[in-house]
């Protein structure tokens, strides 16, 4: 377990333990995978109800929340440079909580669509503030083996989701997923209320002058490292993405198995989880680069075997499930990782780094993700062709962002940052 270290002084409060640290911080970056993830189940009966005939037009539910999502980040971080991490995430969980109760009473389609829009702006605050704070804390491969902890959590969440909200319509109609939503967001706003320190030390505080924000933001951008596993991460995500808006027609249409959609999501889910576990142990042994890198290369090839094997020969549901839970355990080899590439040269602006590496990657990922859900034809084809492509299209800018330091294996850095300060550039 990686011990986590506090550099004071962080201001007055709680100091929770490493383990309790690592749940809470993967239960709040959790308020977004359950916003999507738990409303699966529900996309037939908000489309019955609300008078949605087109079926493509159900993955809005899903797109509009991560457009909101990749929106909202461009804020929530120079608000959390400015006025410190621990208030900023109360505000936007509370925003959540109030959205959730709003898309339950929507009386249209497009109401819900918007509902979901804000609802998805205000979850950016945890994923801006989560990597942040540990950013504030860490460097190097203990940021990335807490991150790896983190998402390991995290991504329990997919394999429960799906069938907790298969669960909750048996017993109530598709607005009692927005109510079970927003009891959570409030719960878990009340543990990070009692429990959560503030991470942000006084002498990285920003202002909200437009020059200041300016100068955050050409050091993101401009940084090769930042801007390029950046992009490289978007790619990746854009496939999974994909998966998240085409599964649900995918399992009900394609192969005709809709009691199996819990199972199936969880099937794919669960290597997830636990390849973000062993990313854990296998950065500290074999550093950032090698284990990120790797990564990469399996998800392109793994996504392109499965779309030529899928086109020429054909496929049933286990085939499917198991060429997916392989392409998408890779990704999580490459998430955290890369990630924490983007974030490392980024300490003195970690806030405003989150915001607009979020903003780029969600953004983007969640069109190219869309387009790939839209050319949905009745058959997986297209959406295995798109995974690929996103892989394919991730492992080039991996090349184009680190051709000197590809597979590099650094010596590992067990030593969490010393009070906020950036490593040294390599």
């Amino acid at each position: 377990m990686v011990s986590l270290h506090h550099p004071s002084p962080l201001g007055s409060g709680p100091r929770p333990g490493s383990r309790e640290t690592i749940v809470l911080l993967a239960a709040l970056m959790a308020l977004n995978a359950i916003g999507i993830d738990a409303m699966i189940p529900a996309l037939a009966d908000i489309a019955s109800h609300l008078g949605v005939e087109e079926e493509n037009r159900r993955q809005l539910v899903i797109i509009a929340y991560t457009l909101g999502f990749g929106v909202g980040q461009l804020f929530w971080g120079p608000l959390a440079d400015r006025f410190g991490r621990k208030p900023t995430l109360l505000v936007g969980i509370a925003i959540y909580v109030c959205f959730a109760f709003v898309c339950s009473a929507a009386p249209s389609f497009e109401l819900l669509i918007a509902g979901r829009a804000f609802q998805g702006a205000a979850a950016a605050a945890t994923r801006v503030i989560v990597l942040a704070m540990v950013r504030d804390l860490f460097e190097g491969e203990a940021m990335a083996r807490v991150m790896s902890l983190v998402a390991m959590v995290f991504m329990v969440v997919p394999v429960l989701a799906p069938s907790a909200g298969q669960l909750i319509l048996t017993v109530g109609p598709w607005q009692s997923i927005f109510w079970v939503l927003g009891i959570y967001g409030a719960l878990i706003g009340t543990w990070a209320f009692l429990r959560i320190p503030e991470t942000l030390r006084e002498e990285n505080r920003r202002t909200l002058r437009l020059a200041d924000l300016a100068e955050g933001a050409k050091a993101v951008v401009t940084d090769r490292q930042s801007l390029g596993y950046t992009l490289a991460q978007t790619a990746l995500f854009a496939g999974l993405l994909a998966y998240i808006a085409s599964i649900q027609q995918i399992v009900f249409d394609v192969f005709k198995r809709p009691e199996l959609i819990g199972v199936v999501f969880g099937a794919v889910a669960a290597p997830m989880a636990l390849a973000s576990f062993t990313n854990s142990k296998l950065v500290g042994r074999f550093g950032l680069r090698r284990v990120a890198h790797l990564g990469v290369v399996a998800f392109a090839v793994l996504a392109l075997g499965h779309a030529l094997i899928a086109t020429t020969l054909g496929e049933g549901l286990p085939g499917f499930v198991i060429g997916q839970a392989l392409v998408l355990a890779s990704f999580s080899f490459c998430s955290a990782n890369m990630n924490t590439l983007a974030m490392e040269r980024m300490a003195r602006v970690a806030g405003m780094a989150s915001s607009i590496q979020g903003v780029v990657s969600t953004i983007l990922a969640a069109l190219a993700g869309f387009a790939i859900g839209q050319s949905f034809d009745g058959t997986q084809i297209p959406y295995l062709w798109g995974l690929a492509l996103c892989g394919l299209s991730g492992l080039v800018l991996v090349l184009l962002t680190d051709p000197r330091r590809l597979f590099e294996r650094l010596p590992p850095r067990h030593a969490p940052a010393a009070h906020g300060q950036a490593p040294q550039a390599g």
